[in-house]
């Protein structure tokens, strides 16, 4: 089994530009994922895993070695290495190099007829995406749909922030062109959140086929989005601001949603 010491290492350098790069990961079609919680969630999501490396004082590769496919390359590696690598602050002593998968529209299947989707707009923080993911799965939503995409999904700081769902949920790129066209086709019901010529959330009825969507903080949903709604939704506000953080805005609704649906689906 290889074993890797040095920071200095020409492999670990690549590694290093793969966590700090969006197009170090897009050239590479790879990433990475720390934890073993997260590692385990991204193979029961069908991701594949390339190269697992590890502590060997706080991991054993025994523990996920099971589950692995066998021609995944096992690198022991120091601690120095580790803390280079690692994004977060943890001791868990394991990375995983893992494969890209397309996120496209055509590959989203839904499960039910009257699926229910989160639609994200021109989401900048990778923080306030992950908050979102992790919603998206608490829950038990159908899609994800990314528009206009301001960072790549792989960034190190949306699977942390996701603990893992990134991975969990079906998630598919694309403009907003093409995600309106797609709900329009499979007729699905587009609420975009919006304080203009809207309606209270609470008084639409989301347990036919739906999507919610929502913008940016600063601008809010693009024209597109409020002209191709059927009909735009509004959270009423009852302190002196006028809006809430997207990620709290997102779950209100999918949990109204979620509510009318007698959390049956």
């Amino acid at each position: 089994m290889k074993k890797l010491t040095s920071i200095q290492n020409s492999y670990i350098k690549d590694l290093t530009k793969l966590q700090e790069k969006s197009r170090e990961r897009k050239k590479k079609g790879l990433f990475l994922v720390e934890g073993k919680r997260e590692i385990s969630i991204a193979m029961q999501g069908n991701y594949e895993i390339e190269t697992l490396l590890f502590v060997a004082d706080l991991f054993s590769p025994l523990e996920l070695k099971n589950n692995i496919n066998t021609t995944v390359e096992f690198i022991e590696i120091s601690k120095e290495v580790y803390q280079k690598l690692a994004y977060r602050e943890t001791t868990e002593g394991v990375l995983a190099v893992v494969k890209i998968k397309e996120l496209a529209l055509n590959n989203i299947v839904f499960k039910n007829e009257n699926p229910l989707v989160l639609v994200l707009e021109g989401i900048e923080k990778p923080g306030n995406i992950g908050a979102m993911l992790r919603t998206a799965d608490a829950a038990n939503i159908d899609a994800v749909f990314i528009a206009n995409s301001k960072t790549d999904m792989y960034n190190p700081n949306i699977i942390r922030s996701s603990v893992g769902c990134l991975f969990t949920n079906q998630i598919a790129v694309g403009s907003s062109e093409e995600i309106i066209n797609f709900l329009q086709e499979k007729n699905i019901a587009i609420y975009s959140a919006t304080l203009q010529n809207s309606n209270e959330y609470h008084k639409e009825n989301y347990s036919k086929a739906s999507a919610i969507v929502v913008g940016t903080e600063a601008t809010g949903l693009s024209e597109i989005w409020r002209e191709k709604a059927t009909q735009n939704i509004n959270i009423p506000m009852q302190g002196q601001i006028d809006s809430m953080n997207v990620s709290v805005a997102a779950a209100i609704v999918l949990f109204e949603a979620k509510r009318q649906r007698n959390f049956s689906i």
